[in-house]
């Protein structure tokens, strides 16, 4: 644990540019802390800490993952990654080499000193959106608490501060997680679980405030896949009201993350397997008997506080030995509680401290007696609630009544839109909120150049409890729903990406209040039309921060309260295309997705609404395309043209271009293709990422990751490959996991055919990674598809055979046939590799049937190829079905404008006749083909047709 001092005294190792800190896990180049993950720091320092020694594969993964089984891939992955980092190979700069088949070694010349590592530069590290609330200026009380605790959750893992209500739970938590900071390197993330209602929506809070899409009931497993391999300290607040989830989630985070800290705060233990109990005890107050000095008083932190706090409301004490007797009088009748400590010292400034201890005494008193069954602490807080609740003028009460709407934090603009009415105005309200802010019954925080305000937990219980009347609550409860629904609409269409929680984390306290006003809407004495106003004003943001399991229940809930007057309307419009959306990436390629879709689609048909015709034929084109019908993708693709043309947004054009490009693409029509693949690419427009990707992906990714297998089929293998890796890069940029995930996928497929499979590998690697950590359904079964047309292509068919089997087994199972044509080639390769080859060619002909069947065109050349190849090497072999296969696919892919497919059946073709004895035929028929290729020379197609050719003369 590093504690203490700013500065502090450690070893530093130098090598080049860099200096690694291994005490505080820092890596620094010129200076400048760098972002490195847990994984990858830890073979930095295996490999620094035995420089110029061998150290195999195998002691890395046991030393960086002691108590997880991974594959040899994921070692590469993190070694790659380091090398990139590092800039290791340019400008002759080597770092790390690789041993060929014993591991990898640290080269560089390094040097050790005992060097000052100074705060302010480590600070830099630490990453800001962490959601961590700012310390307090100073903490009365709790310096041993925060060493005891801190020294506790760095050993045990797993801490839950326990204690009544307003001891300061929170405070503490947070002061550890700064002194911690620097031992995390900054990875803290703070999650209040105070704005929940649901138990529901604790893993999935968390799981979004990571940014990791939450596509199922129960998003735990995805939050530990994303956390498994990172260190760091995770602050669960406020468990007490939804304690079985967080529990759960805590006890299931810290058995399957072995690195990960979890600090929870509760008025109960979570009473779970690794849990270890810290429980906090009020402020210590002075004892009762004898005399008490002022300078004696104050050693104690109940007066303390009191004193403090007192003073910084206004009041100008001198705190003399008969003042200091009353304070403690009044801190022994608040039991030490530090919000109740607070609340009263706040009113000394109004009634004085004589006034105030016999008003004080004189609330507490009653309750006491008549509330002996109840625990102590709950009596001394309820009191004081009440208490200060009834200091309060008729107005103030009115506004913390109406403010205790709101879950979590709300902006002064808000409490004036949902708080005015006939009986209060503005001026009021600003008026109020001032002087409850004054008397502590109100807490705020800076938020940038503004200022956001708050109701304490305990506060905005206890108002709520008061009689409001129903017409009020009624009223309360509609203006905060339309309020809402407003800031939903405005977000929609001026909020970011929400790719990354910083850009999330303003978002989350608002759709808190969102489901607040879901529930009233719904409920007995809410308003059902304004809750189907505002689920579909939600869908949008719901489906950008990837809460697909909450937006399908919200919108079947709406769509079940439609009547006669809102049926048909544009409010059905947008809450069916949600749930279509949700459905389809939670539960599969479902009918009742599709039924979605459509209904969807037929009310903006209807509505003669041309935008939200195009924004709802994307989902749908993709939705074809997953199932494996391209030919009806293609009739999708093609309406989406049609109406293009009556609108003037470029992005929708743009999206109509990329749509039909795809469709081209696949079927075979490769010059269409192009040309509406680059056509969507020249209309892209600044706005467009942020008017797609709320329905799931962004179609500038997928029309750009479909021109680089385009141009790849068209011989421009040059071009593909650098369109593949500028695709993902850009794709990477943007922090939206859907869309990498398409762009590496068609960069692979680019890289595996090109014969680069170094890029194929890394990008495997990281695609593998990737899929696992954002928990991304089928691209599971994908990956394991690549990794078998990986195997295969460097000669280990069994292996191959073996991976691509399982994973054609579970893409079927999930309707996801996109991939399916291309692994079943690689399949076949890999069975006839084996010599099962009656097996491929059954594999091939069925591939043939669907392919014929649903579209998938663009793959019939190499499907012929395939299987003319397979009959060539048959125990009796057919050679003139086989020659006419080959000539077949020659043909089609000449047609098709497929010169990469072309040029492998010409090569096979000319090897058959020259095998008879035909070389003159052999070499005039290959010649021409291979002279169309003016690039990618060193591809394995060209290089093996320029073997074929010098063979041939």
């Amino acid at each position: 644990m590093i504690m203490g001092s700013a500065a502090q005294a450690r070893e530093v190792i130098s090598f080049g540019p860099f200096r690694l800190v291994i005490g505080a896990r820092l890596l620094m180049k010129d200076g400048v802390p760098l972002e490195l993950g847990a994984r990858t720091l830890d073979i930095l320092i295996a490999l620094v800490s035995r420089p110029n020694e061998i150290i195999s594969k195998a002691d890395l993964m046991a030393q960086v993952w002691p108590d997880v089984t991974v594959e040899e891939g994921s070692l590469r992955f993190h070694v790659n990654g380091l090398r990139k980092m590092l800039g290791d190979g340019k400008d002759g700069a080597r770092y790390i080499t690789t041993m060929t088949g014993r591991g990898y070694c640290f080269v560089a010349s390094i040097s050790y000193s005992t060097d000052k590592i100074i705060g302010e530069a480590t600070a830099t590290h630490y990453r800001v959106a962490n959601f961590l609330p700012t310390r307090l200026a100073r903490m009365v009380g709790r310096a041993d608490g925060v060493q005891a605790l801190s020294t506790l959750l760095t050993t045990a893992r797993f801490v839950t501060i326990v204690g009544p209500g307003g001891v300061g739970k929170t405070t503490l938590a947070v002061a550890v997680a700064h002194d911690l900071l620097e031992n995390f390197a900054g990875e803290t993330l703070f999650v209040d679980l105070g704005m929940l209602s649901d138990p529901n929506m604790v893993a999935a809070s968390l799981a979004s405030m990571l940014g990791i899409s939450v596509r199922s009931a129960d998003p735990t497993p995805d939050v530990i896949a994303h956390l498994c391999d990172k260190r760091i300290l995770v602050i669960l607040d406020n468990c007490e009201h939804v304690v079985a989830a967080a529990a759960a989630l805590a006890a299931r985070l810290f058995l399957a993350a072995p690195q990960v800290h979890i600090l929870a705060t509760s008025r109960e233990a979570l009473r779970v397997e690794g849990e270890h109990v810290y429980r906090l005890e009020p402020l210590a107050v002075p004892p009762e008997g004898g005399l008490l000095t002022a300078a004696a008083a104050l050693k104690f932190p109940a007066t303390q506080l009191f004193a403090e706090r007192a003073n910084a409301s206004g009041a100008r004490l001198a705190f003399g030995d008969s003042d200091v007797t009353i304070v403690a009088s009044i801190c022994r009748k608040l039991d030490g509680v530090a919000l109740a400590i607070e609340l009263a010292a706040g009113r000394v400034q109004t009634y004085g401290l004589e006034q105030t201890a016999a008003l004080l005494d004189e609330r507490l008193s009653l309750l006491w007696v008549g509330q002996r069954s109840a625990p102590p602490r709950q009596q001394t807080l309820k009191a004081t609630l009440d208490w200060s609740y009834e200091l309060l003028s008729e107005l103030e009460r009115m506004v913390l009544r109406g403010l205790a709407v709101f879950v979590g934090d709300f902006t002064l603009d808000a409490a004036r839109a949902v708080l005015t009415s006939a009986t209060i105005d503005q001026y009021s309200i600003f008026e109020a909120i001032d002087s409850l802010v004054a008397k502590s019954m109100v807490a705020t925080r800076p938020d940038g150049a503004t200022v956001r305000y708050r109701l304490l937990d305990t506060t905005r219980a206890y108002v709520l409890e008061a009689d409001v009347g129903s017409a009020a609550l009624a009223d309360l409860g509609s203006r905060h729903a339309i309020y809402h629904k407003q800031w939903l609409e405005r977000s929609t269409t001026e909020g970011p990406v929400l790719s990354n929680s910083a850009e999330r984390e303003p978002y989350l306290a608002g759709l808190a209040n969102v489901r607040a006003a879901l529930e009233w809407c719904f409920g007995d004495s809410g308003n059902t039309r304004i809750g189907i106003e505002l689920v579909a004003a939600a869908a949008p943001l719901l489906l950008k921060m990837s809460l697909l399991t909450e937006c399908c229940r919200w919108s079947e809930r709406a769509i079940l309260a439609l009547d006669d007057a809102t049926r048909s309307g544009l409010e059905e419009m947008h809450l069916q295309e949600a749930l279509g959306m949700s459905l389809m990436f939670t539960r599969g390629m479902s009918d009742a997705a599709y039924a979605a879709f459509e209904r969807s689609f037929a009310i903006a048909e209807t509505r003669g609404d041309a935008l939200n015709q195009l924004q709802l034929l994307g989902p749908l084109h993709m939705f074809h395309h997953r199932i494996g019908d391209f030919k009806g993708a293609l009739q999708i693709a093609k309406r989406s043209r049609n109406i293009s043309t009556s609108v003037t947004d470029p992005a929708a054009i743009a999206l109509a271009h990329a749509l039909l490009g795809m469709s081209f693409s696949y079927l075979g029509d490769l010059g269409g293709a192009r040309v509406e693949l680059e056509a969507a690419l020249q209309h892209r427009q600044g706005s467009w990422h942020s008017s797609t990707i709320y329905l799931g992906f962004d179609h500038y990714t997928l029309a750009s990751a479909a021109l680089g297998r385009t141009l790849w089929l068209q011989g421009h293998p040059a071009q593909a490959v650098e369109r593949a890796h500028q695709t993902v890069r850009e794709a990477e940029s943007m922090g939206h996991p859907v869309s990498l995930s398409i762009g590496l996928i068609w960069a692979i497929s680019v890289f595996l055919w090109a014969g680069d499979l170094v890029s194929a590998e890394e990008y495997i690697d990281w695609f593998v990674s990737h899929a696992k950590s954002q928990s991304l359904g089928p691209y599971f079964a994908v990956g394991r598809g690549f990794k078998g047309q990986y195997d295969i292509c460097r000669g280990d068919a069994r292996s191959g055979v073996a991976s691509l089997q399982l994973c054609l087994e579970e893409l079927h199972a999930s309707r996801y046939e996109l991939l399916s044509t291309q692994f079943t080639l690689s399949l076949v390769q890999g069975l006839a590799a084996m010599g099962r080859r009656t097996e491929g060619v059954a594999r091939i002909d069925d591939a043939i049937r669907l392919v014929e069947e649903k579209g998938d065109l663009s793959f019939m050349p190499e499907l012929l190829r395939m299987k003319g190849n397979l009959l060539l090497t048959m125990q009796v072999p057919a050679v003139d079905k086989a020659e006419i296969l080959l000539l077949r696919s020659g043909e089609l892919s000449r047609s098709q404008g497929a010169l990469a497919w072309q040029l492998r059946s010409a090569v096979d073709l000319a090897g058959l006749w020259a095998a008879r004895g035909d070389v003159e035929r052999a070499h005039d028929f290959l010649r021409p083909v291979y002279a169309q290729f003016n690039e990618g020379l060193d591809t394995t197609d060209l290089r093996t047709a320029n073997q074929l050719l010098a063979t041939l003369g």
